[in-house]
């Protein structure tokens, strides 16, 4: 069974930093064959694309509202995907999902296999 465990949320100020996690377990193939993306569903909105790092690590992709802020990463060793975020603004807050996609790299939610529950990040002003 695949679990994807998100960790790292909370309550930080505006203009502050937090690192989320996502550790996975019991994926078919091996981590590092799957595209690592996060996504983020703030209250009463659609949930929204984040970023995404291929299994390679070479193809990467941030939405416009996070590009400077926001690091993906990950550490395949540790079947681990990071974020980090920096410069935290009261519109970062969310429920962020961290997914799993075997077959490619997409911005398209439907195109990933494997979700988290999810970790809630809220930013004070």
């Amino acid at each position: 069974q695949v679990h994807l465990v998100e960790s790292g949320g909370g309550l930080v100020q505006a203009g502050g930093s937090l690192r989320l996690a996502c550790a996975a377990s019991g994926l078919t193939f091996t981590f590092s064959s799957y595209t690592m993306g996060w996504f983020r569903q703030a209250p009463g909105k659609e949930r929204e694309f984040v970023a995404f790092l291929s299994w390679s690590g070479t193809a990467t992709r941030y939405t416009d509202s996070v590009k400077g802020r926001f690091t993906i990463s990950r550490d395949n060793a540790k079947n681990t995907v990071y974020l980090q975020m920096n410069s935290l603004q009261p519109e970062d807050t969310a429920v962020y999902y961290c997914a799993a996609d075997r077959l490619g790299y997409s911005d398209n939610e439907e195109k990933y296999d494997y979700w988290g529950q999810g970790t809630q990040v809220t930013v004070s002003s």
